[in-house]
């Protein structure tokens, strides 16, 4: 395949000149740098790299250009090329108009004129700019390749697995490619047994679980110790946090995690309320920054699934899906939440066909021009619907309150008021899913009545719900399984609340616990899983650092 385009415009060739210049010198070698000398310029040359198939991967427009700003010029760009990023060239005069322009042309960042030195002023911002869109466009490649049925539970496991750890695949649908089972037939495989994973070698795993890919993908499976002094139980923001900071600070410091870094977050198409990103921040490029950096810093992360939890004689042991166990001197636990599942007719049957929790970002491209459901009414749900508009033909918001209002930031109702093709429907909620072996319709009641409407997708984002069934009983938690920490736990033993436990013999401490700190002694809890936590990213990552240093304050008294 041709190299992806990065196109700069500007009506000023000694400018146009010189950023050309600058663009071939540090990405010359990876993409095809072009030049147009107006807007209207520009768009007839993405017509022409549209018909021939060609990518572009980011737009660098001047924005004071006659005829044609540059503004409108990337906002013309929207259609055409959806995932491109989009940069704006200004002078200092016309930054009010590029914050402005974040929302109505969806452009990702924002340069002031003159850029030089490069190094410092351009090359960072750019380098952002093109990781971000190779995280979400993988060229063909000789690679590995996912042969599997768009509406297969198991088949949407699998990709949507890959896609959130950032591991590049090609996705073949035997439905659409007439060349898959001859794929198949030539290394002695039948499509009878899809999903199939074949890597460049000539290998393969049929129906693998996800330890099986992750281990073949190369993500680690085996702790390398037995021992650390920091086990960090879940990775997203609140765990990576931690890790980044239990591994800056000198702790031996291990992430077991059984998705993908991130956590629920991470499947989060758009954050536009982080601090320090002013056009936002996908969730999956915000998890792999931390990842990276924590993984400079020498933290260690397993994908695998943690059964277990037991304390003895002052440490914890940590137990695996796999029977194997690992021990610490402190664990945090950062398992977060769940969105909270439908309980409607069909659901159980089409959940991974059509029915799905989350953004589920590997589904997005498939639904090009089709009609899908949104329910929930959240920032999380208002992400989704914002995400999957730049694909489906249609985006119905099924909202069970009276408003976004009192659930949704500003911002985001906003710019779903500003979408054309989303629709928002308030006091309405899913009465059925219809389909027998994929989505094709929902039932789902309006204030005007009941309502039947063909669908492909139907994305569920209500509520959450904590993952802590597998904790002891020594860990006290709420009646909705929240574990408690500091002073709830306080409370709790001085009666003014009432649970079914009693304050666990556990407890041997002449001390209240830290702030954060859980029942037992040495186990803290952090983030969206704690009782009381705001659920916020901001908030997440604060709790994370700030377990760290409690964690400090723990072992500095043994």
């Amino acid at each position: 395949m041709s190299k992806p385009v990065i196109l700069a415009v500007d009506d000023d060739i000694s400018v146009l000149e010189a950023i050309v210049q600058d663009l071939r010198r540090q990405y010359g070698q990876n993409y095809r740098v072009l030049r147009a000398g107006s807007g209207q310029a520009a768009l007839d040359l993405c017509s022409q790299l549209q018909a021939r198939g060609d990518s572009i991967a980011l737009f660098l427009s001047d924005q004071r250009m006659p005829g044609m700003s540059g503004v409108d010029f990337l906002a013309k760009t929207i259609e055409p090329f959806p995932d491109a990023m989009r940069a704006l060239l200004t002078a200092y005069a016309d930054t009010e108009a590029a914050i402005r322009a974040i929302n109505t042309a969806k452009i990702h960042y924002y340069l002031t004129k003159p850029w030089d030195p490069p190094e410092e002023n351009l090359y960072p911002v750019l380098e952002e700019l093109l990781d971000f869109w190779h995280g979400r466009n993988r060229p063909g490649f000789d690679g590995l390749r996912v042969i599997g049925t768009r509406f297969g539970a198991r088949d949407h496991d699998l990709r949507d697995f890959l896609t959130r750890n950032n591991v590049p695949y090609q996705w073949i649908d035997p439905a659409k490619s007439p060349d898959a089972d001859e794929l198949l037939r030539t290394r002695g495989l039948s499509s009878a047994s899809l999903p199939i994973v074949l890597f460049s070698d000539g290998t393969a795993l049929v129906q693998p679980d996800r330890t099986q890919l992750a281990a073949r993908v190369g993500l680690r499976t085996e702790a390398r110790n037995q021992f650390y002094d920091l086990i960090i139980v879940g990775g997203g923001p609140t765990g990576l946090a931690a890790a980044v900071y239990g591994g800056s600070e000198g702790l031996c410091t291990l992430v077991v995690e059984s998705d993908a870094p991130g956590g629920q977050a991470g499947s989060s198409s758009r954050i536009e309320n982080y601090l320090g990103f002013a056009a936002g921040i996908s969730g999956a490029n915000l998890a792999d920054r931390a990842f990276k950096q924590a993984t400079r810093f020498g933290t260690e992360f397993l994908a695998q699934r943690v059964t277990g939890l037991r304390s003895e004689g002052g440490y914890h042991h940590v137990r695996l899906a796999d029977g194997r166990e690992v021990s610490s001197l402190v664990v945090l636990l950062s398992v977060g939440v769940e969105y909270r599942r439908l309980n409607v007719p069909g659901v159980d049957r089409l959940t991974g066909a059509g029915v799905y929790y989350g953004a589920a970002l590997a589904e997005a491209k498939s639904c090009k021009d089709e009609h899908v459901f949104i329910v929930g009414g959240a920032n999380s749900a208002g992400q989704g619907a914002m995400y999957f508009s730049k694909y489906a033909a249609r985006v119905t918001m099924l909202v069970r309150g009276k408003s976004l209002e009192s659930s949704m930031s500003k911002y985001l109702i906003e710019q779903i008021a500003g979408t054309s093709n989303i629709e928002v429907l308030v006091e309405s909620e899913v009465l059925e899913v219809c389909g027998e072996t994929q989505l094709n319709s929902i039932r789902f009641r309006t204030p005007h009545g009941e309502r039947v409407e063909a669908a492909t997708g139907l994305f569920t984002f209500i509520g959450a719900a904590p993952k802590t069934d597998w904790l002891p009983s020594t860990i006290l938690r709420d009646d909705k399984g929240f574990v408690l920490t500091g002073q709830d736990l306080r409370q709790i033993h001085d009666g003014a609340a009432s649970l079914p436990q009693s304050w666990p013999a556990s407890w041997t401490e002449q001390r209240d616990p830290f702030p954060l700190e859980t029942s037992v002694p040495g186990i803290f809890a952090a983030g969206d899983v704690r009782h009381g936590s705001v659920k916020r990213v901001a908030s997440a990552v604060g709790e994370g650092s700030i377990a760290v240093q409690l964690m400090h304050q723990y072992l500095a008294r043994y």
